[in-house]
């Protein structure tokens, strides 16, 4: 795509192999892709499952296997676990997100192709970092119910994951910054090093303000739609014909504000809410009278209203609705994309890109997610093999 190829790519002529699949991996290599790494994905012969996702996970693939190659390696034969090696020696950097243990088996450890490719830089994404809990199995809903984000998100009593996959997502974008500092000491030694990003980690620095803040007052946290709110006018409120908007004032300088474009000017006099810890005080009452007073307005002149008076405020809207945000559509931050698998496969849908900007360019889609092997060809070539060796290794199917 014309337009993505002129935007800076940093990352331009490394080289990237990653053994992964779901979210927490590919999210990474999708980092690293987006900034202009050459990506290639080795997937079973008979592809990445995340392909093959319905309901909540039916996102996964495309999301993050954007500007990525593919290659089908079936590892669970000699001659594909070789085939992995010589491509993963190419690399400078491998990435992996499978149990403990499981790369050693087909010697594609950091242990194992260091020694080959000193320079290697060798990623692994893991449930735990070493220690007693690593050997045990991790997903996203298990960290956050054991790292105190479902209890922070949930009603009390009522534990609740996230409503996206927070700590797969982001312990691949430590991942990401780990590699990155490891090509930066690569770049002043040499050699190559192995980085480690966890989700139960990622999940307690999530959890970091949380633990501070019970270390700082002495008081347990109590879950988000439970807590000891700071500000006062910090809600959701539900007005005409049913619809919701958030709105808050969060000084007292943004009271006053609130207080005049709303027309609220009793409640700006009243001395017992004068200044912002007087209103929390008083908070129960105060968002009542605020409810009472805005439920005959629409949520579109509720923000009409607060975005002329500079005021936070926020539409409540779903996933769906973001296709349509006008500041995406004026800026960017939608890129068409080609569908790989699925019952829209060939079709061509907007995703959302990495959320900075290069020389005031957002990064694009150079390649849309591959299909299954669509890279095979290309990658064994570059190692050397003939359309005859190739052809044997797919009736064999060692490669797909």
């Amino acid at each position: 795509m014309s337009e993505a190829t002129q935007i800076a790519q940093p990352l331009k002529g490394l080289r990237v192999i990653e053994f992964t699949h779901m979210v927490m991996g590919p999210t990474c290599g999708m980092v690293l892709a987006d900034l202009g790494a050459e990506v290639i994905k080795i997937e079973p012969v008979a592809g990445d499952h995340s392909r093959r996702l319905l309901g909540a996970g039916a996102g996964f693939f495309p999301m993050f296997n954007r500007n990525k190659k593919s290659i089908g390696i079936d590892l669970h034969t000699e001659e594909g676990a070789e085939t992995a090696r010589r491509l993963a020696a190419t690399a400078d950097v491998v990435a992996e997100n499978f149990k403990p243990g499981t790369m050693a088996k087909y010697g594609l450890d950091y242990a194992s192709l260091s020694k080959v490719n000193p320079r290697i830089i060798y990623a692994s994404h893991k449930g735990f970092l070493p220690g007693p809990y690593d050997h045990r199995t991790a997903l996203d809903e298990v960290v956050q119910m054991m790292g105190g984000l479902a209890y922070m998100t949930g009603r009390p009593g009522d534990p609740l994951r996230a409503g996206t996959s927070v700590n797969d997502i982001m312990g691949g974008l430590f991942g990401a910054i780990a590699v990155l500092g490891a090509l930066i000491q690569r770049g002043i030694t040499g050699r190559g090093m192995e980085v480690q990003s966890a989700l139960y980690e990622n999940n307690v620095f999530l959890m970091g303000q949380h633990m501070l803040q019970f270390a700082v007052t002495g008081k347990h946290p109590a879950p988000m739609p439970a807590r000891d709110n700071p500000w006062s006018v910090y809600d959701v409120f539900t007005v005409k014909d049913g619809e919701q908007i958030f709105l808050a004032a969060v000084s007292d300088a943004q009271w006053s504000t609130f207080c005049e474009a709303l027309g609220f000017e009793d409640l700006k006099a009243e001395p017992a809410l004068a200044t912002n810890n007087e209103r929390v005080a008083h908070r129960p009452r105060l968002l009542k009278a605020i409810g009472e007073r805005i439920a005959h307005r629409t949520a579109g002149e509720l923000a009409q209203v607060m975005e002329k008076a500079g005021l936070p405020f926020a539409p409540i809207r779903k996933p769906e609705d973001l296709y349509d945000d006008e500041h995406l559509l004026a800026t960017g931050g939608l890129a068409d994309m080609r569908l790989s698998d699925g019952p829209r496969a060939g079709e061509t849908v907007k995703t959302a890109l990495f959320p900075i900007t290069l020389e005031g360019q957002r990064l694009g889609v150079r390649l849309s997610p591959p299909r299954l092997g669509e890279h095979t060809t290309e990658l064994l070539g570059q190692l050397g093999f003939g359309p005859d060796e190739m052809e044997g290794m797919r009736s064999r199917n060692v490669v797909a």
